[in-house]
């Protein structure tokens, strides 16, 4: 897969003779979320621009909302930064073939949503992801990133990222506080509920 970095569309534009035909475009929201102010419209402009190249998000959430959100204004797919580079690869190659690809923590989320009938109880997964839940829960019980990463199937570095997204919710500056928070927030009887 030959890949070639603009900066903006208007970038594209000015250089697209000189390159091959696009397969599709990977849109980099960063931190930016789709419903920040004139994302979404840029979003929708792109796909309608680029109508017959699928257009995939990767972007620092993987919030169900801001998922939903990219799909509605055109996306065919939408990639979390915790994901490693061979799933963005492969998600990228879905989104060309004709398929959608969302993360399987969003439809996880979705799956608990019509699970408990769409009514909501303060619980970790109603302000974090699933995946988020269970790594605060971990942090809450002061575990290692070496330890939540085994015990979670999951990489290291992506622990690290959940660890700095929770911190940003929390607007925490660190584990420590991250673990007060939780447990001023979520009292441990509401929280044994939710740990999935």
């Amino acid at each position: 897969m030959d890949v070639g970095a603009m900066s903006s569309v208007e970038q594209w534009r000015a250089k697209k003779a000189s390159h091959p035909p696009l397969g599709a475009v990977l849109f980099n929201l960063g931190g930016r979320k789709v419903t920040d102010a004139g994302i979404s419209d840029e979003i929708s402009r792109i796909a309608a621009e680029f109508r017959a190249v699928p257009v995939v998000i990767l972007a620092d959430t993987d919030d169900l909302g801001q998922i939903l959100r990219a799909l509605e204004c055109g996306a065919r797919g939408y990639i979390p930064t915790s994901v490693g580079i061979d799933v963005c690869v492969e998600a990228i190659g879905l989104a060309v073939a004709g398929g959608i690809f969302v993360p399987a923590s969003s439809v996880l989320a979705m799956r608990h949503l019509l699970d408990t009938g769409g009514r909501e109880t303060p619980t970790l997964t109603g302000m974090f992801t699933i995946r988020q839940a269970e790594v605060a829960q971990a942090l809450r019980r002061g575990k290692a990133n070496k330890i939540i990463a085994y015990e979670l199937n999951l990489r290291e570095s992506t622990v690290k990222v959940h660890i700095r997204n929770i911190m940003k919710k929390l607007k925490a500056t660190n584990r420590t506080e991250v673990a007060y928070k939780i447990n001023d927030l979520f009292p441990p009887e509401v929280n044994s509920s939710s740990a999935v």
